[in-house]
């Protein structure tokens, strides 16, 4: 029992050594990894070459897939293109194998210290994020060498030869139960480097590694497919067709591995490199072999998964979970999620002016539904948010992680206030049959136009964040609290002057000029923050964040 658990312990090692570096590689280099692999997707062969490069440095085809998948998604590359990255990938995963598979563990003190040093005394930057990487490769070797010490004991345990007596030569039950392994470790290459290992002491047969190869390919793709289970249908088309790859490739390379056995095996320098050289074979022969077929798998798969069809007010989100490891990357794809809400709202801003003037109630529906669609991405956003590991946040990162929060929740709020005045339209206007005077709508329109140019504005400074733009965005925030207090005042002299339409509309009208000037204030809090990072804000009354003027007293 003691050297199974030694045996369980050194896999857990193995597999937690991975995660750190994969985890390391993703928040270091992950946006510049995910833009290399966005640029070279030209052909197929380059988008091959890419999977390799990101693969290698990842050490997780899985990652790749989950970040070709996203492309996908977000409609930036087609779904053959992202096939002949995952066949790249696969040989990027082998390589690393091949590499991990010499005796390196002379380096595995080296980068456990080098990599703690770094870790405990630069933390939060990126040389602590170096660190991590170091650590991780460090255990990954250490834990290589405690699985083939681990692995002796068990070798002369007679329930071994009972276990794989009753395996026999059943390839179909080793490619199963390596399909299994690859599933609970989420990593192939901590798979075939174990079996390797296992190999090498005698623990299993070659030929049984081998049929254990196989199935930790297979093993690896359903991970993904099963990872991505309840992504969008173009995510889940990308999993599905490299899977589809991975059984083509077993099918094919299963008849051989006899021949390999008999021919190659007798020629490699050690058992474990001829598990690992297989497992090589086994993916550059599906890759280049099959890197031909891309457009075909992809046209079944897309009949397979066909996509649905959009309903109208449907967007494609932005938030990838493959990003969370990388939190800068994270937050860039929360952005352009925030300013698809703010499109939204823009859309609600631009709407409510059409159901003011023409009372048209079928678009007052569907603005109320727009607002539903506002909070959706709200929660949306905040969750996503959530999920990024705030420990690895430098100072920048988490004052941008909370004014994505500040800008999402002020949209949110500014939907909620459109509903509102939408729902007083109805009831005030629209089912009374009264109409505002001729001054008074042109006051609300100039406010109106007013506001849809200081919302765009705001998008604006929340995607770039310039001091000008921030100082001039909270300049039109002053102009409009005047403005809106010049046109309050009017109104309540045409109410002196015993106008029959002002009298008429004078409660819809007041609570209007509030409701748009509490929306100016929303929109005029993303300045805020720039400006206090840049030491521009001003002090007084023009600090207050969502300060609101009052209504001149009557």
């Amino acid at each position: 029992m003691k050297h199974l658990l030694n045996l369980l312990a050194a896999i857990a090692l193995l597999v937690w050594g991975m995660h750190l570096v994969r985890t390391g590689v993703l928040r270091v280099f992950g946006a510049n990894l995910r833009a290399w692999l966005a640029r070279s997707l030209g052909n197929r062969f380059t988008a091959a070459l890419s999977g390799i490069g990101v693969t290698a440095l990842v050490q997780s085809s899985t990652a790749t897939a989950l970040m070709t998948a996203s492309f996908v998604g977000q409609g930036l590359i087609s779904l053959p293109a992202a096939l002949a990255v995952m066949r790249g990938a696969d040989i990027g995963t082998a390589l690393m194998a091949v590499l991990l598979s010499f005796d390196l563990s002379w380096l595995s003190p080296m980068f456990i210290f080098v990599g703690v040093v770094l870790f405990i005394t630069r933390q939060a930057s990126t040389a602590g994020r170096v660190g991590r990487i170091f650590i991780g490769l460090g255990l990954m070797l250490l834990a290589l060498e405690r699985i083939v010490q681990a692995s002796d004991p068990m070798l002369a345990s007679p329930v071994t030869a009972v276990v794989l007596e009753a395996l026999g030569k059943d390839l179909l039950a080793e490619i199963l139960i390596g399909a299994v392994l690859a599933i609970i470790s989420y990593s192939s290459l901590a798979v075939v480097l174990l079996i390797a290992a296992m190999a090498a002491s005698q623990v299993v047969p070659v030929d049984m590694a081998l049929g254990l190869v196989l199935g930790a390919n297979v093993g690896n793709g359903l991970a993904a497919v099963l990872t991505l289970a309840g992504a969008d249908t173009e995510v889940k088309q990308v999993t599905v067709g490299n899977l589809l790859f991975k059984l083509l490739g077993v099918a094919v390379m299963a008849p051989f591995v006899g021949l390999w056995l008999r021919l190659v095996q007798p020629h490699m320098p050690g058992v474990g490199h001829g598990v690992v050289l297989f497992h090589l074979a086994y993916n550059v022969i599906i890759s280049v072999g099959f890197i031909g077929l891309t457009q075909w798998v992809a046209r079944l798969i897309a009949r397979l998964l066909p996509k649905p069809a959009r309903l109208p007010g449907q967007r494609p989100h932005h938030l990838d979970p493959s990003a969370l490891s990388t939190p800068s990357l994270a937050m860039s794809l929360a952005v352009r999620e925030a300013l698809t809400q703010a499109d939204v709202v823009e859309n609600m801003l631009t709407g409510v002016m059409e159901v003011i003037r023409r009372n048209d109630e079928s678009l007052a529906m569907r603005l109320r539904e727009m607002d539903d669609e506002v909070d959706s991405l709200y929660s949306a956003i905040k969750y996503y948010l959530t999920k990024i590991p705030r420990d690895d946040l430098g100072e920048k990162e988490s004052r941008r992680w909370a004014d994505i929060i500040s800008f999402t929740i002020n949209m949110e709020q500014i939907g909620d206030i459109i509903e509102r005045i939408v729902q007083d339209v109805e009831e005030k206007k629209i089912s009374k049959g009264v109409e505002f005077s001729e001054a008074g709508m042109a006051e609300i329109s100039d406010l109106h136009a007013r506001l849809v140019n200081n919302l765009r504005l705001s998008m604006g400074v929340f995607l770039d964040g310039t001091v000008r733009d921030a100082q001039r965005l909270l300049e039109e925030k002053g102009h409009f609290r005047a403005l809106e207090r010049t046109y309050a005042a009017n109104h309540l002299a045409r109410l002196a002057e015993r106008a029959t339409q002002s009298m008429e509309t004078s409660s819809l009208h007041i609570d209007l000029l509030s409701d748009l000037r509490r929306i100016n204030s929303l929109i005029s809090a993303t300045a805020y923050p720039i400006l206090e990072q840049a030491g521009a804000l001003p002090s007084g009354r023009e600090r207050a964040v969502g300060h609101e003027g009052g209504l001149p007293k009557v």
